[in-house]
């Protein structure tokens, strides 16, 4: 069993900064692949930023050169770093991890942008 604790939400102006944090708890010895996706009303859920356990990281096109992805070298917390943000940014983001194949969503973290 996996378990995700997530915390760094909140309001912000156009223009400024959040960082999201992530922490996946269930193995001390392997790395999994982890992600943010994003939900906005009425929108499809979206996938924002994924990392491997190798450290390769993908991004979707919105939020490329705003967004940055990281994790520490051991276990499996994942950090989001926003910049730039923007009000089209707004939206409840989930942390998610891969541990044997098998997804897991944390219970999401309201971010807020405002103009």
């Amino acid at each position: 069993q996996v378990q995700l604790v997530e915390s760094g939400g909140g309001s912000v102006q156009a223009g400024g900064s959040l960082r999201l944090t992530c922490a996946a708890t269930g193995s001390i010895f392997n790395r999994y692949t982890m992600a943010w996706y994003r939900q906005a009303p009425g929108k499809q859920r979206e996938m924002v930023a994924r990392i491997t356990g190798d450290f390769q990281t993908s991004y979707a096109e919105s939020v490329k050169g705003r967004y940055t992805i990281s994790r520490a070298s051991a276990g499996n917390t994942v950090y989001l770093q926003m910049n730039s943000l923007r009000p089209d940014d707004s939206a409840v983001y989930y942390c998610n991890a891969l541990a044997s194949g098998i997804p897991y969503w944390g219970e999401g973290t309201l971010v807020t942008v405002s103009s």
